[in-house]
């Protein structure tokens, strides 16, 4: 968490530096001869994009790149074991770390458009580093270096709070029950956080980034889709268990809505991506029957012995609340 909020105050000071580089930028065309003068031809023709397409299915496609940028908002859930007093804690970081991030990604993007013209954007490889090469001059160098910080910042945070599904799995019996083992000194779940690091390695060699984040964000919306709807049901059908946190029916059911806009249209405009995505979700259901589904039998001696020899190697313990597996 201090590697987090170095990272993170890193990310803040280089959108912020970026923002105020964009106006700057913006002003510095003033011209007094016959009135002030704003350098705003980058909006002159703002939708002029060299052969993109702007029909419904083109532009779901474009959400999903452009929510994958503010992603994160759903990974403070995974971590509120780890939250103190979660019930205040976790609303509270919601309701603060949301419109911080979107007025400052919404300012920062802005800024690149004042400087950028819409096809620069999209025929650039890295938007802040072309942006760089018109505002920064001899010292453009320095964006690289704030995109690198930014790049780990969100890496880490992404490895630490992901992790927690694997290791929560594990210890509802979903997993193998080393993944839900910590280690004995750091409390950290290294066998959760090491099979996540082989599931990423192995997916980036599956295919570009746009591919991958349209697998992801496919697999994301359907998944929290559903787990909201079934928030919705809950309500109904046991409306007397306990909510610490409640929300207006309004806000799930404007999710849902959203949620089925997204995939419907991403089915229709890419359903080959939409289809392998579907496809890697459902090789969970026989490996869940086949090697994960809770069972009232105790595990065989073969995997206790496995996994005895695995805590050892990674020095790793079950929680306490947990059975002992030696």
């Amino acid at each position: 968490m201090k590697i987090q909020d170095i990272f993170t105050v890193a990310k803040l000071i280089a959108l912020s530096v970026i923002i105020i580089a964009g106006g700057v930028y913006l002003v510095s065309g003033l011209a007094f001869e016959g009135g002030p003068v704003l350098h705003t031809n980058t909006f002159a023709t703002p939708f002029d994009f060299k052969g993109q397409s702007f029909d419904v299915a083109a532009l779901s496609l474009s959400f999903y790149n452009g929510l994958f940028a503010y992603a994160g908002w759903n990974y403070l859930n995974m971590v509120t074991q780890e939250l103190q007093d979660p019930y205040k804690n976790l609303p509270r970081a919601i309701w603060i770390g949301l419109p911080l991030v979107t007025v400052i990604y919404v300012l920062a993007n802005c800024a690149y458009f004042i400087v950028l013209t819409p096809n620069e954007i999209i025929s650039s490889l890295a938007v802040a580093v072309s942006f760089g090469k018109y505002t920064f001059g001899s010292v453009n160098w320095l964006i690289p270096i704030f995109v690198a910080l930014s790049t780990f910042g969100g890496v880490n945070g992404t490895l630490f709070t992901s992790a927690r599904l694997f290791f929560a799995g594990a210890d509802e019996g979903q997993l193998p029950q080393i993944f839900a083992c910590i280690h004995a000194q750091k409390f950290t779940p290294v066998p959760a956080l090491l099979l996540q690091c082989v599931i990423s390695v192995f997916v980036l060699t599956t295919g570009s980034i746009y591919e991958l984040i349209t697998y992801v964000s496919f697999v994301l919306w359907v998944s929290t889709g559903v787990a909201v709807a079934a928030l919705l049901r809950l309500r109904v059908t046991q409306p007397d268990l306990p909510r610490p946190i409640r929300v207006h029916p309004i806000l799930p059911v404007t999710y849902i809505i959203c949620s089925i806009f997204l995939v419907g249209c991403s089915i229709y405009a890419d359903h080959v991506s939409t289809g392998i995505g579907t496809l890697i979700t459902l090789t969970g259901v026989p490996a869940y029957y086949l090697f994960a589904r809770p069972s009232k039998s105790p595990p065989s001696n073969t995997v206790r012995k496995v996994t005895a020899y695995l805590q050892k190697i990674m020095n790793v313990i079950p929680q306490e609340k947990t059975e002992a597996l030696l």
